[in-house]
């Protein structure tokens, strides 16, 4: 199966009231390990890549990782996602590469840490929708701004004080033409994002509800959405790590926002701790162990059990075969139509 359309997959999803994952990936093991839990749950794929991640694996191996997958996992619909592009040009060398979906966030300005202008996102953002529609591509946009540092990605303020506005988010969608909306509802990007298990002060899912309420044909997307379970860090730590105590967010919260429009994911951290937690536990038990296999094999496993887990708590596990994908070609012949992959 061909890389397949954003839009038909969170459309998919709309129609069968679940959410999808989407996984961070920077090497082979990663891939490895999304694929084979979304074959294990018959689960849709969302695999995304950080920019971050294309300048440490390079843009080629990871493409070519991405058709590998593709053609060894045939039954699984897959997306392969540019994450928080940074500009139009970003997004426009991953269009080219052969992403099927990019993230235009406009939210912060090309450097990628200072909050940008609402003219300024929209501008931006609506000229990736231009060119990634013609070619039938999806287009995520950011509304407000995440707090946290990532992959040389977030603006490191206050997550609370750069809330996603209800009202703007009609006309940001209206003026842009995006296919989903990713909103700032209090999460950070990597693992320290709440010192104590967060509450309707820390995390607004409220602003999930009102803005899926006005709009309620509009995927909504929750980044910074890493569960960071006490387990993961207990093993870490258990094992010569020193993370500090911290709380994500938590399965039943991103529940909510699915029953509410959310229809995308981001998980990354939860995904990097359970790798990092396996590898320590293979240095700590074998120190004599020196073969990357001895590590890597039991790191991959670990991170597949994690992806298992939201898949299933996602809704998204059984979905893989219920509909055939369209071509790139047939969703934008639907874009110019005025359509979408409906």
């Amino acid at each position: 199966m061909p890389l397949v359309s954003m839009r038909q997959l969170l459309d998919e999803a709309a129609k069968g009231g679940y959410g999808v994952g989407a996984f961070n990936v920077n090497n082979m093991e990663q891939i490895q390990a999304i694929m084979e839990a979304a074959r294990e749950t018959k689960s849709p794929a969302i695999v995304q890549a950080s920019r971050g991640a294309r300048s440490y694996t390079n843009d080629r191996f990871l493409y070519h990782l991405m058709l590998a997958a593709a053609e060894l996992y045939p039954e699984i619909p897959m997306v392969l996602h540019q994450d928080h592009g940074n500009s139009p040009a970003t997004c426009k060398s991953a269009i080219e590469m052969g992403f099927t979906s990019v993230m235009m966030d406009g939210s912060l300005m090309a450097d990628g840490k200072t909050p940008s202008t609402f003219e300024y996102n929209v501008q931006a953002t609506r000229e990736v929708v231009e060119m990634a529609h013609e070619k039938g591509i999806t287009v995520e946009g950011e509304l407000g701004t995440l707090g946290g540092i990532e992959d040389g990605h977030g603006a490191g303020v206050d997550p609370l004080s750069h809330l996603t506005d209800p009202d703007q988010a009609v006309e940001f969608v209206g003026r842009t033409g995006i296919d989903a909306l990713a909103v700032a509802i209090g999460t950070s990007h990597g693992a320290y994002k709440f010192s104590k298990k967060p509450t309707g002060q820390t995390l607004v899912m409220e602003r999930i509800i009102e803005i899926h309420k006005k709009l309620p044909h509009t995927h909504l997307v929750m980044h910074g959405s890493s569960s960071v379970p006490q387990e993961l860090q207990d093993i870490i730590n258990k094992y010569g790590g020193k993370m500090r105590q911290t709380y994500g967010v938590p399965i039943e919260e991103i529940q909510l926002g699915i029953r509410n429009g959310v229809r995308k994911i981001n998980v990354d951290t939860d995904n990097r701790m359970a790798m990092t937690g396996a590898i320590r536990k293979v240095f700590f038990e074998k120190p004599e162990a020196f073969d990357p296999r001895d590590y890597m094999k039991p790191a991959r496993e670990a991170m597949k059990e994690v992806v298992k887990a939201r898949m299933i708590a996602f809704g998204q596990a059984g979905h893989a075969g219920d509909y055939t994908p369209l071509s790139l070609e047939e969703v934008a012949r639907r874009y110019k139509a005025g359509g979408a992959a409906r």
